[in-house]
């Protein structure tokens, strides 16, 4: 069963500027991740466990726009339900809710996080966040997604709750000045809140049309397992080590290097 909910990324929009956004300096873009193929990428993730499941299950809170809500994927193919998959694969007895709502700004996933984190039982160990893309597209201040992502950083902190923020760029055809209020966002407040970071959520897709939908925004299935092959080791390194978990309580964390 396809989502059909209204999504408010702009097709004719994102890829050719975000394809404009990766390149650096005009250098010749690098080949696909040593030809590793989405394909193999997804033979990966299917494959039986290599480490059995053990341990207290692991809640993990997916928070944020279509990009995880899994705009115009069949069931079981969205970013929450293969990363769990995959970390499954790991040894990780990972359970992934996934609350993801396409069209979302920062302001609509801030005004529904209270009544999304009182329905999370048990509560989450990890928040994964992935807000701000339509903010951008819809050309929003850049101190307004800041702010509202700041305050659903602090509510997630002040609840113990560790945070992957999932970073996106903004387009270039915004301008300059655009560019350099809104990008910073995220490296700023994953340092300032302790949020493991991913600097830019489709990187492993955006100059791949293979990997995308028709409408140029979204990825495909294949394009998915690709970004949780690119990502599932920043899942793991947000998550509490285990012996604080048990405890309730969640150390700093720290973002990775990139």
């Amino acid at each position: 069963m396809r989502a059909h909910a209204k999504v408010l990324l702009a097709p004719s929009l994102l890829l050719p500027v975000l394809l404009s956004a990766c390149d650096r300096g005009g250098e010749e873009a690098a080949p696909p991740a040593a030809e590793q193929t989405s394909g193999e990428a997804r033979s990966a993730l299917d494959a039986p466990p290599a480490i059995p499941v053990m341990g207290p299950e692991r809640p993990i809170l997916a928070f944020g726009d279509s990009l995880l809500a899994g705009y115009g994927l069949e069931d079981g193919e969205s970013y929450p339900d293969r990363l769990e998959q995959a970390l499954r694969a790991r040894g990780v007895n990972a359970r992934i809710a996934n609350a993801g709502v396409s069209g979302d700004t920062t302001a609509a996933g801030l005004e529904r996080l209270d009544f999304t984190l009182k329905s999370q039982t048990p509560k989450p160990e990890l928040a994964i966040v992935s807000l701000g893309g339509n903010d951008m597209l819809r050309s929003l201040p850049p101190a307004e997604t800041r702010r509202n992502l700041e305050e659903i950083l602090k509510r997630l902190k002040g609840d113990n709750i560790r945070v992957l923020l999932l970073g996106m760029m903004a387009a270039p055809n915004l301008g300059k000045d655009y560019s350099a209020k809104f990008n910073p966002i995220y490296p700023q407040l994953a340092q300032e809140y302790g949020a493991t970071l991913v600097p830019f959520f489709l990187q492993p897709v955006i100059d791949k049309p293979d990997l995308m939908q028709q409408d140029h925004v979204h990825p495909t299935a294949l394009g998915i397992d690709a970004i949780v092959t690119a990502t599932v080791d920043d899942v793991v390194a947000a998550l509490p080590k285990r012996e604080a978990a048990a405890t309730g309580a969640t150390p700093a964390g720290t973002p990775r290097p990139h």
